[in-house]
């Protein structure tokens, strides 16, 4: 039985102060939920107030984003050993908007997922297509290409720490949410894809659906049998509607 997970991914939002109210809020309202792992992502400048706040709570932390290797010559980046050193348990790898915005490739993608693997982080490997790779019918083979890259790049035994994550990069930020037939579709082929490798793995790896998740809409996807969870964007910044989507998934 895949335990459901809910992880909210702040971006690049938050006063210190909001920080603050909103991790206090969500860890109380998370008490009581001990049947669905809640995990918040804020922006590395919080993760410290992430620590302090969340340490004695049933609420896990982590960061949007790491660099390769544990130092280096390289501005501006943060290393998964210095998250670590925050507490943090999770790291985002390949979201839509690093891969698009700032354009990391496939290769880069996957080096920062043996970069997250080998500092002890759990990786939450997002996948996912552009409405117009969607039109086109490309939706299986751009997923695919993105997943076999990154299991080819650290070994499919490595995937026994990966949570995945499929987001369409359509349905992020613009209100438009996959029906959760569409994001089934899309789930159940990312499995059979891994089970191609190994079976009793796929059956085990939790993948979260992301894009436009909030409160009312959250029961619908994870009715879903391979949908184990929520990447929230926008929503994770209202602790009312994170931790309803909580809820529902437990």
């Amino acid at each position: 039985m895949r335990k459901p997970m809910v992880a909210g991914n702040w971006k690049m939002h938050g006063t210190r102060a909001a920080a603050k109210s909103l991790l206090e809020s969500i860890s109380q309202g998370a008490a009581k939920l001990s049947d669905v792992d809640v995990v918040v992502l804020p922006s590395f400048v919080h993760l410290a107030l992430a620590e302090e706040l969340l340490s004695h709570t049933n609420v896990a932390w982590g960061a949007q984003n790491l660099y390769l290797g544990e130092s280096g010559a390289f501005t501006g980046e943060v290393s998964g050993l210095m998250l670590k050193e925050y507490g943090c348990e999770y790291v985002l790898v390949g979201h839509s908007e690093r891969r698009h915005v700032f354009h990391e490739g496939l290769a880069l993608v996957a080096d920062k997922l043996k970069a997250a693997l080998a500092a002890n982080l759990t990786p939450i490997l997002c996948l996912g297509e552009t409405l117009a790779q969607r039109e086109n019918g490309e939706t299986e083979a751009v997923v695919a290409e993105q997943l076999t890259t990154a299991m080819a790049a650290v070994g499919i035994k490595a995937f026994e720490k990966v949570v995945l994550a499929y987001e369409p990069v359509w349905a992020i930020g613009t209100g438009l949410t996959a029906s959760p037939e569409q994001a089934q579709a899309v789930h159940a082929f990312i499995r059979q894809k891994i089970a191609q490798q190994d079976v009793a793995l796929a059956d085990t790896r939790r993948i979260l659906y992301g894009g436009s998740v909030k409160a009312d809409n959250a029961s619908g996807l994870f009715s879903m049998s391979d949908i184990d969870g929520a990447l929230v964007g926008g929503a994770s910044l209202d602790p009312k509607s994170f931790l309803a989507i909580c809820q529902a998934a437990s």
